[in-house]
Parts: structure tokens; C-alpha cells; sequence
């Protein structure tokens, strides 16, 4: 069996490899980074340590990889002869994976053969948005093909990993938890068994419980660390004040997805539970300026922050105050290193607080959630 994954990073290697690699595939990894890309090749396997008292090592076997780069026909041909597709590269990446993807798929129509394509990004509806972008290039008579042969199932992924330098480049530090939950219904052939991958038949639930308690949680602990000067999650996530800050806005999103979703209320406390001693694993304690960076992406209308928060408007006709005071939080991110949070303040600064909220989070002018955003950032101040 083989599976072409597009990003050989921490996440790639270390959560998606791995458990592709236990279900018995070949992993042809699909990068831009000549070291991790050379070094695939060099030694064809890699350790994946857990980040827990144990330090359990997992040799990774059977794989190789490909730079997209200087290799755009290889890639195409693996594409070409896999009947798996993964992606871990970040939703802004997705688009670029399109263009190559549908050359794999132009090159598939004579072979007549399932291929299945999972994009497993911090998003929602991530494989839905590379079909729309596959999609847009293919003929009729490819989309007919499409139609028939290759599926395209949202997923929801959740394992953290975080940043590790070792002296082996393909060596990657990951957290023990971990939950791959796919879309099932979606899948036109033959479901892959592959230990670990829980099957659904409506993902909403899982990826909206997942991005607005562990991604909307583990930016509230950036952000509000940030404003209080704490360099790391593990140190913020013990400092009551960004403690309360996270439970408070989990409280808010938990009460959102209760409602909408008829998540028993005890189990979701358990899971916000569960979500809060993660982020207190010292093993994988991460920098608040890297949970944090791309603030503009993570303000968003539809992702962490402002979608729950919209949605809790709407299920309550209530403001929500956490939820406010983070995306003000957010909204303040200041890291030089950070392309976006240059460019947030220098538009802050340019266009004037208000135009700023409205032009990034896509959140009314005037309406009451906007107001408390507002009141929020200059309390802030």
C-alpha cells in the first residue's frame, strides 16, 4: 500500500507517517525542505518520541520523500500510482497542493483507480476547500473522473507537537494524546483501515469541538500570556489570571457546542479538562510567540475566535466576554518576528482600530460583539 503526504514537519512525520506506517502503507513525503526531504531519503526511517515521563521511542520505517521543488514530475507520478493523498501544511498551503494534485489526477483518468485525499489541517472542511480549488482546474470530462474515482474526506486532527530541535532532523517529539477523526460517508471505495482513524458519518461535531476548545484554547493562553510578558504555554497555563482567561472562553464555546450538538455536559467539562492538562504537559511546553504567530489567519471570520463567538451570539443573544477580551487579546499580538502581527499592527495604525476589527474579522461594524471587542483592546491598553 502506498500514501503520498504533502509536509514532512513535526505534525507530518510525527502524527500523520506514524500512524500510516503502523497501518502498513509506504510514506512518500511530498516537502520543500531540502535537509528533512535529503535526509528521508538518506536514511528511510525516523524516531517518533513521546513526550511523556516514558519517553517511549517509535521507529518509523518504509519512507521516502520527494522535493516538490525540484521534482514537480515525481510527485505527479507518485500521485499518479497512490490511492492515498494526506496533507499537513497549514490552510494557506492548500491552494499551491491544488495545482499538483490535479496534474496527479490528469495523469490517474486511464488508470481508473479509488484514490482517497484527506487534507488534515486546523480547519474546518479543509479537504472540502482542496476540492474546490482541484476542482476549479479540471475539465468536464476530469470532473466526471473525479466524480466517480476520488473522494475527498474532511478530517479532524488533534495531537500537539512542539517546537524541538535534535540533533537528528527527522527526529520529532509528540504528546501521547492524539485523535484522527474522518469523515466516512464521504469516501466513495473501500474504507482504509487505519488503526487510530475514528470513522464518522457527520464530522461536524468533532472538528468544531476540537477547533474551538483545543485551538481556541491554546490561543487564549498565547495571547493573554503574551499581555502578560510569560514566554511559554506551560508557564501561562499555570498563572491563574490566563487560566481563568482559558476557562472562562471554554466555558463559552462549551456552552455553544452543548447546545448545538447535544454534548452531555459532564463529558464536555471532562474534555475541556482533559484539553487544559495537555497545555500543562512540561513536555511539550511550546513558546507563546509560536502558538500565537499568524494572528490574522486565527482572527478570522470562520476559524478559533470570532466564528464561536458569533455562533454564541446567535444560540444566546448574549456578547461573549471571554471570547471578546481574547480576540482584543489577539488583536494586540505584537511579535516582530511574526509576518501577520506586523502586519496587524502596521493596518491598526494605518486604518484606525475599528476598520482594522471589521477588515479582519469580518465581525459588524457597531453590533454589540463588535462593541466589546472595542472596549475590550483599549482596556487592554
Amino acid at each position: 500500500m502506498m500514501a503520498v503526504h504533502f509536509g514532512a514537519g513535526n505534525i507530518g512525520r510525527g502524527f500523520i507517517g506514524q500512524l500510516l506506517h503502523k497501518a502498513g502503507y509506504h510514506v512518500t513525503f511530498v516537502d520543500v525542505n531540502k535537509t528533512v526531504v535529503d535526509a528521508l531519503n538518506e536514511k528511510q526511517e525516523y524516531n517518533v518520541i513521546l513526550a511523556d515521563n516514558s519517553k517511549q521511542v517509535d521507529l518509523i520505517t518504509n519512507v521516502d520523500a520527494i522535493n516538490s521543488q525540484e521534482n514537480p514530475d515525481q510527485v505527479i507520478r507518485a500521485i499518479s500510482e497512490t490511492e492515498l493523498v494526506t496533507t499537513a501544511v497549514g490552510p494557506t498551503i492548500l491552494p499551491f497542493i491544488a495545482k499538483v494534485l490535479v496534474a496527479g489526477i490528469k495523469a490517474r483518468t486511464a488508470i481508473q483507480k479509488p484514490l482517497i485525499v484527506m487534507a488534515c489541517e486546523n480547519m474546518i472542511g479543509a479537504s472540502a476547500s482542496l476540492k474546490e480549488y482541484v476542482y476549479a482546474e479540471l475539465t468536464d470530462a476530469e470532473k466526471q473522473y473525479a466524480d466517480h474515482f476520488v473522494s475527498f474526506p474532511n478530517a479532524a486532527v488533534d495531537r500537539i507537537v512542539p517546537n524541538q530541535t535534535h540533533d537528528d532532523p527527522l527526529t520529532v517529539l509528540v504528546e501521547p494524546f492524539y485523535e484522527w477523526v474522518v469523515e466516512e460517508t464521504a469516501i466513495k471505495s473501500e474504507v482504509p483501515f487505519i488503526p487510530g482513524i475514528t470513522y464518522v458519518k457527520d464530522l461536524t461535531p468533532y472538528i468544531e469541538r476540537k477547533l474551538f476548545t483545543v485551538n481556541t484554547g491554546h490561543a487564549v493562553t498565547a495571547y493573554i500570556g503574551h499581555m502578560k510578558n510569560i514566554d511559554s504555554i506551560e508557564a501561562a497555563i499555570h498563572n491563574d489570571k490566563v487560566l481563568f482567561a482559558v476557562r472562562s472562553a471554554l466555558e463559552e464555546t462549551g456552552a455553544l457546542l452543548e447546545k448545538k450538538f447535544d454534548f452531555p455536559h459532564k463529558e464536555h467539562q471532562a474534555y475541556i479538562d482533559k484539553i487544559i492538562e495537555r497545555f500543562k504537559n512540561p513536555h511539550i511546553s511550546d513558546y507563546v510567540s509560536r502558538v500565537g504567530r499568524s494572528p490574522m489567519r486565527k482572527l478570522g471570520p470562520n476559524d478559533r475566535f470570532v466564528q464561536p463567538a458569533r455562533q454564541f451570539v446567535e444560540a444566546f443573544n448574549e456578547t461573549p466576554k471571554a471570547l471578546a477580551d481574547a480576540i482584543a487579546a489577539a488583536l494586540r499580538f505584537n511579535d516582530p518576528e511574526d509576518a501577520e502581527a506586523v502586519e496587524l499592527q502596521a493596518l491598526v495604525a494605518a486604518v484606525g482600530l475599528e476598520k482594522a476589527i471589521a477588515d479582519v474579522t469580518g465581525i459588524e461594524s457597531y453590533s454589540k460583539l463588535f462593541e466589546k471587542v472595542k472596549d475590550s483592546y483599549l482596556k487592554l491598553a
